[in-house]
């Protein structure tokens, strides 16, 4: 019969510590107090033999972006309390992009946003408005997916595009309301 202390030897901590050990070309576990298990070895395709490109590789890790410039136009926001004098008390047609921090596709749209803005300069004010921080604003107007962009013209709410949609089918949307 098994007692309590043989069996809980087994799965001691001594047992399950790995030793790690790494040199370039190779990486080696191995648990320790193990008789005849003489560990793991992993191969690591990067410092191979098989490939003398790679191998050239500076020993410090480095991290290359090979992004463009993709710096976004600002817009302004507008808020519950800026609401009613930027948005309905405007003279011209007003876009609004309502967004929230964490949606990825209002990150997409949102430099599309800051080119319109600046390709309708003078003829079309364009604001930011975060579902996060005016949630009352966002359920007034039945926002139920972001982005969600919406034209008011005059205070009054004219069209509205859902989604991560082309430049093309806002330009569209805009150009029906100017």
């Amino acid at each position: 019969m098994a007692t309590i202390t043989e069996s809980t030897a087994l799965f001691s901590p001594s047992y399950l510590l790995p030793a790690i050990t790494s040199r370039p070309g190779a990486v080696s576990l191995s648990l320790r107090h193990r008789p005849g298990f003489r560990g793991l070895k992993v191969q690591s395709p990067l410092y191979s033999s098989l490939a003398p490109k790679v191998s050239r590789l500076p020993s410090t890790p480095t991290i290359v972006s090979q992004a463009h410039d993709t710096t976004a136009l600002d817009i302004p926001t507008v808020t519950e309390a800026t609401w009613q004098s930027l948005v309905l008390k405007a003279d011209g047609p007003v876009l609004v992009e309502f967004w929230a921090p964490w949606c990825g596709p209002c990150r997409m749209i949102h430099p599309v946003v800051g080119e319109l803005a600046q390709e309708y300069a003078g003829k079309l004010n364009c604001f930011r408005l975060s579902t996060d921080n005016s949630p009352s604003i966002a359920t007034q107007y039945g926002i139920r997916s972001v982005p969600t962009l919406m034209i008011f013209n005059k205070g009054e709410k004219q069209d509205t595009v859902i989604g991560a949609v082309p430049k093309t089918i806002l330009t569209a949307s805009i150009e029906k309301h100017l």
